[in-house]
């Protein structure tokens, strides 16, 4: 039974955000639609495989999905997958030890 999935606000206004920079830098909608699908295809599979993720170093109920060039981070509760960020793995690594280490 898949579990109920929460997306953060940040998590949403990241996913936004990369949808948009896409949209505008290919001018076109096509790939935006396509990452869109993966992501929540993979979110999907998250709800109904929690421990499919890769454990982070910081936290044992924070994981890690890879869809293309994006990390899912998800937090996995008893109840339910928190979503907590969607990240740009093309980033400073160092922004995403920040994150991880607020959490």
């Amino acid at each position: 039974m898949a579990k109920q999935v929460i997306w953060s606000f940040r998590a949403q206004q990241e996913r936004i955000r990369i949808l948009e920079y896409w949209t505008v830098r290919n001018s076109s909608k096509t790939y935006s639609n396509k990452l869109d699908r993966l992501i929540r295809e993979a979110i999907k599979l998250i709800a109904l495989h929690p421990h499919i993720g890769r454990k982070t170093t910081t936290d044992d109920y924070v994981r890690v999905k890879v869809v293309r060039d994006y990390l899912i981070l998800y937090e996995d509760t008893n109840q339910q997958i928190n979503i907590l960020s969607i990240w740009d793995s093309r980033q400073n690594p160092e922004k995403l030890d920040e994150l991880l280490n607020r959490n």
